[in-house]
């Protein structure tokens, strides 16, 4: 939902999901983008890429990452992002949905706890 003026909850007033958009300088670089997150321990729930004028070599992706982006591990992930990128634009930060507590507790509290599950 958008609105005229943004309303980003205060860090520490529980889970938060920030989403952004972002265009890498060369085509090898969203891997070594993207590992700022793991590196932090931010876990990005979504990742989606799109071509820009029918084009491989511009193409930007949208993602959604859990954390706000004044807590450290997500600020740290983006500015290492940034590092790797031809253009960054934090879209905003909203409260997560509670049933994304109700899939964590169910799933162990954690994904790696599913991937070993699947292994």
């Amino acid at each position: 939902m958008l609105a005229k003026k943004p309303e980003v909850p205060p860090a520490g007033d529980g889970p938060v999901v920030t989403t952004f958009i972002f265009r890498v300088r060369n085509v090898p670089a969203p891997y070594k983008a993207l590992g700022g997150f793991a590196t932090n321990g931010v876990n990005m729930t979504k990742l989606e890429s799109y071509q820009l004028e029918g084009s491989f070599n511009a193409t930007m992706f949208y993602a959604d990452v859990e954390g706000h982006p004044s807590g450290t591990p997500l600020r740290l992930a983006l500015e290492e992002l940034e590092f790797h990128t031809a253009e960054l634009i934090v879209l905003g930060t909203y409260p997560a949905s509670p049933f994304r507590q109700t899939l964590k507790a169910r799933n162990g509290n954690s994904g790696e706890a599913s991937r070993a599950r699947s292994a």
